[in-house]
């Protein structure tokens, strides 16, 4: 039996297509309800984060029939945020990574090793 593929994970694997930097995975199971992980990366300016946030968008709808209950932020680009209810897609620019520092903010979460291609 072939077993699935976690959504966070197909997430990594899109931005890594399209070079997404500094990729992070945050298990957030043991510290608060809403929502379970958090794929955090960063694309090097405002074209490159939206390419990063249509892949993972388009590659989460083809590989898991799930699509966002809202994005945020596409527009400006500078923070996409894309919500799947349990899994929370952060696309920074360089910039807004560093500000609001999301690592620091949930310092107690789980980081979540990505295997190797």
């Amino acid at each position: 039996m072939e077993v699935a593929t976690p959504s966070w994970l197909l997430a990594v694997r899109a931005a890594e297509s399209k070079k997404a930097s500094d990729i992070r995975v945050l298990d957030l199971t043991a510290i608060t309800t809403f929502a379970d992980f958090f794929v955090i990366c960063t694309g090097s300016n405002q074209r490159q984060v939206q390419a990063i946030s249509d892949d993972i968008g388009l590659q989460l709808k083809r590989q898991a029939g799930e699509l966002p209950i809202s994005v945020e932020g596409y527009n400006q680009a500078e923070w996409v945020l894309a919500d799947y209810g349990d899994l929370l897609i952060h696309v920074f620019s360089p910039k807004s990574r560093e500000y609001y520092g999301l690592e620091r903010l949930w310092r107690s979460a789980t980081v979540i090793e990505i295997p190797p291609e």
